[in-house]
């Protein structure tokens, strides 16, 4: 049974007289900051020096460093840039800024687990991750409630590492919802095995093969792209709200019927077996540090091949009919 926090299990005490810098003012960096702010805590900012996020920050009022700077000026180092480039920027400008009973802070435990990033043993090492985009993040926050999140503590040097995490979840809105404690390995590993077998690559290649099986097959384009990808959110909405049954409630007895009876046949979980394992073993970090160093060419080759497919150039135009798209 996991272990759930809620606003009357954490303090904002832990933060009080120290200065969070959060690393990076992008689309989790300005939310999570903003939330800090707004609950009291002493917030700096830490970006390229005269980059837009560097001009964004400062209207937003925060005081702004070069990330060095910021590192050295503050008690929490709060990492919130992409994974990718974390470790140069860490070992670059951060390390050699990190005193004694500092804290190190993250949202994504991917560099810490697969030892990209490897703090020294004077700091605490904690996780603050909450399960929606930064949007949702502030969203919430300004409506009075907050985002699901998950805390984890890789590394305790003060004794104090979980009752830090949770205020930094407490004040960001997070333990308004409920804080699941769990660990940096977990956190890592499910998040990428949800992003790779159903998020992200998963729906991804359903959608487009279940479009190019009925395209060729001879159906017209546009309604192979309404039947296969936009009435997805219709049913990932219920599913959102009710749960798996709840959806099957809502959806007709023939859908359900097909749905039970067919579905398996389009996934192979020995696959999904197969994909965990090549990240629980490092294999995927491996290929994806490859990757990086390679300048993205996959990435690249891929994502080409999709923007020019017959369900983007269809889509476009149909989400324009529909007012999605100007």
């Amino acid at each position: 049974m996991a272990k759930i926090y809620t606003d009357e299990d954490a303090s904002l005490e832990p933060l009080e007289g120290k200065t969070v810098a959060v690393i990076g003012y992008g689309n989790q960096g300005e939310a999570q900051a903003k939330n800090l702010r707004d609950s009291g805590v002493d917030v700096i900012i830490g970006v390229r020096e005269g980059g837009p996020s560097w001009k964004k920050a400062k209207e937003d009022g925060f005081d702004v460093y070069p990330i060095d700077e910021a590192a050295e000026r503050a008690d929490v180092v709060h990492i919130l840039i992409p994974d990718e480039v974390q470790p140069e920027v860490y070992r670059e400008h951060i390390h050699d800024n990190l005193e004694e009973g500092n804290a190190l802070g993250f949202s994504h435990g991917y560099n810490i687990h697969f030892g990209l990033i490897k703090p020294p043993e004077h700091v605490d090492v904690i996780l603050v991750a909450p399960k929606g985009p930064g949007r949702m993040v502030r969203e919430l926050y300004e409506q009075g409630f907050g985002t699901p999140a998950l805390v984890a503590v890789e590394q305790d040097h003060t004794g104090e590492a979980m009752d830090l995490a949770l205020a930094m979840a407490k004040a960001m809105g997070f333990t308004r919802a409920g804080v699941i404690e769990t660990t940096f390995q977990e956190e890592v590993e499910t998040d990428l095995f949800g992003e790779q077998v159903d998020l992200v690559g998963g729906v991804l290649y359903m959608i487009l093969y279940a479009f190019e099986t009925l395209v060729e097959a001879g159906y017209q384009p546009e309604v192979a792209y309404f039947e296969t990808l936009h009435e997805l959110k219709l049913i990932v909405d219920i599913i959102h709200e009710k749960g798996l049954t709840g959806m099957l409630d809502a959806v007709s007895n023939t859908a359900e019927y097909g749905g039970l009876t067919r579905g398996k046949r389009v996934v192979d979980k020995e696959e999904m077996r197969k994909i965990l394992e090549e990240i629980r073993t490092g294999e995927f970090a491996r290929e994806w540090r490859l990757e990086q160093e390679a300048g993205k060419i996959v990435m690249s080759r891929l994502r080409e091949e999709l923007e020019d497919h017959e369900i983007e150039r269809v889509g476009r135009r149909l989400r324009k009919m529909m007012g999605f798209e100007e």
